[in-house]
């Protein structure tokens, strides 16, 4: 959720406008295989164990082994920008701080250790 709203943030300040309602299910049949794919991305941080197993097997099932591996690369290089941003310190440009001041203090974000630099 959080990346949501910085992506809505971020097209505000460039000047870009995005349709997020996809992520939220909406336009499911604008994107083959939309909820495959949703699945799948979820999978990774689900706490069901069996989770990345099935969505895996449900995405390939109908989009083959190579989409399956360019959809786990988009998954894992999303997650790496993540913890590098996360790793380094890298600051969170000054007005994205106050947009997600509610939503930081909601979900515990100012409380982590890479926060606190």
């Amino acid at each position: 959720t959080s990346h949501v709203v910085l992506l809505r943030a971020s097209g505000e300040h460039t000047g870009d406008d995005y349709d997020l309602t996809g992520i939220l299910g909406a336009g499911d049949d604008q994107i083959p295989h939309a909820i495959q794919l949703i699945a799948f991305a979820d999978a990774f941080y689900a706490d069901k164990p069996t989770a990345l197993e099935e969505a895996r097997t449900a995405l390939r099932a109908v989009v083959g082994d190579g989409a399956l591996v360019d959809a786990a690369g988009i998954v894992g290089v999303y997650d790496a920008v993540v913890r590098i941003a996360d790793a380094t310190g890298t600051p969170l440009e000054d007005y994205k701080v106050e947009l997600s001041a509610s939503l930081r203090d909601e979900l515990g974000i100012n409380d982590f250790p890479s926060a606190r630099a």
